[in-house]
């Protein structure tokens, strides 16, 4: 999990070059990655604002989560991932929307270990997920990674 961090001088010098404004809604991050983002000075030119939708009802009511989805496969998956990503974008003036579901820790199940998190990516070409399997690492330890691969999504979405 020890790759290194994102630029964010140069994420935020991009995202301003190309007009990207970005949103996040985030579940198990709890907003760590819109506080990276925001980091920065000059990133009010690139950030619209973060969703922090650890409940499900939080999912459904500040991002339009389907709660047939959510019943279907559980908010750690990526169909849920999308759906935080497309509703973050969809509720704010966003161009670029991560969002993460995961389970940090402890706990887990054997079809959704410990460490596991989904991600999605909104833009104008479309809604993409992945899931990245961080492993039993500890709560702070996966979070982490999880705000960091989110950055990476970012920085990649921008060019």
């Amino acid at each position: 999990m020890s790759s290194p961090s994102v630029d964010l001088a140069a994420l935020l010098a991009r995202a301003t070059a190309t007009g990207t404004v970005i949103a996040t809604a985030e579940s198990c991050t709890g907003g760590m990655i819109a506080a990276r983002l925001t980091d920065l000075p000059g990133s009010s030119a690139m950030f619209d604002r973060g969703f922090v939708t650890y409940s499900n009802a939080a999912k459904r009511d500040m991002l339009g989560v389907r709660a047939a989805t959510l019943d279907r496969v559980g908010a750690v998956s990526e169909e849920v991932a999308r759906e935080m990503a497309q509703g973050a974008r969809d509720r704010s003036a966003a161009t670029l929307a991560v969002a993460v579901t995961g389970i940090a820790g402890p706990g887990g199940s054997e079809h959704k270990p410990e460490g596991m998190v989904c991600f999605g990516l909104a833009d104008g070409r479309g809604v993409r997920a992945e899931t990245v399997l961080f492993g039993a690492a500890g709560r702070d330890a996966v979070r982490r990674a999880t705000v960091e691969h989110a950055l990476r999504m970012l920085a990649a979405a921008i060019g």
